[in-house]
């Protein structure tokens, strides 16, 4: 309960997972019948980058910032910031869209949300935006027990953005339990799941959960923008996309590239790669 994303949004992980979500999204509109977005982690609906927090770490100096204004370092870039253009129309970098406002951008009238979270002040923050807003639903409960309760959704397409803070020494087995529990209930949904890269041998004991699962097409997309060669500080992030959408594995092989060499890095480096295939 202590965590806050304010201090850290718009960074360089921010940015690929939204530029992520944004892309799956972009697909989900191509076909007319509606999708359902569940966010499990949902935060504010948008930061203000100008707020103390914000200015205190500087994170979206070296994210977002470096991608403010110019042209997109790929195309599956340009949904997301579209989005963050969207909402700095005076071409002045001041808000910075949480993923269900984000998501909200991309909806159209047939589709619906679930933006849960379990802050109370951020949760008061999410309905405040969404007040009125009959697309969108938001609770302030457990992500996990949120999670479990809300697929299948009734319209049967759809993602499910699962982004924990990590505070918890188990969150790496909470996530992976959480997924196959989903899973169990749909199958077909599309699952994006957000995690920090500090230490390599906790990841990879995720990734081995993972696989453990049984569940079949999972993408790992990888960006880190430190050596690993301490785990003191956020090196990289991850995401596990369970049935991701066609052609998105060689979209992200060519976008994280480009991202990162349009972020300032130490080292580091983009991977892309199936962790289980069809």
């Amino acid at each position: 309960m202590n965590y806050r994303h304010a201090f850290h949004a718009g960074n360089f992980a921010d940015v690929m997972k939204h530029a992520v979500l944004a892309a799956i999204l972009t697909h989900l509109r191509a076909k007319a019948a509606p999708f359902c977005v569940v966010d499990t982690h949902a935060g504010l609906g948008r930061y203000d980058l100008a707020s103390a927090p914000a200015r205190r770490t500087g994170e979206f100096a070296d994210g977002v910032a470096r991608l403010f204004g110019g042209t997109a370092p790929h195309p599956l870039f340009a949904p997301f910031l579209e989005a963050v253009h969207g909402l700095n129309p005076d071409g002045v970098l001041r808000w910075y869209p949480g993923s269900p406002l984000l998501a909200r951008g991309l909806m159209r009238p047939q589709d619906r949300m679930v933006a849960v979270e379990l802050h109370p002040e951020d949760a008061a923050a999410l309905r405040q935006e969404f007040a009125g807003d009959r697309q969108v639903t938001v609770l302030e409960k457990d992500a996990y027990a949120a999670l479990k309760a809300q697929v299948p959704p009734r319209e049967r397409r759809g993602v499910v953005l699962v982004d924990p803070p990590f505070e918890e020494p188990d969150e790496f087995s909470r996530l992976a339990a959480g997924l196959a529990a989903a899973h169990r209930r749909w199958s077909t949904g599309i699952y994006a799941l957000w995690y920090p890269i500090k230490e390599r041998p906790a990841v990879w004991r995720f990734q081995e959960a993972l696989e453990a699962t049984g569940i079949r097409r999972i993408l790992l997309a990888e960006l880190t923008i430190h050596p690993e060669d301490t785990h003191l500080r956020l090196n990289g992030c991850g995401m596990a996309i369970v049935n991701p959408p066609w052609t998105l594995d060689a979209a992200l092989a060519e976008a994280l590239p480009a991202l990162h060499a349009a972020l300032p890095t130490t080292g580091g480096g983009a991977a892309v790669s199936w962790l289980v295939p069809e």
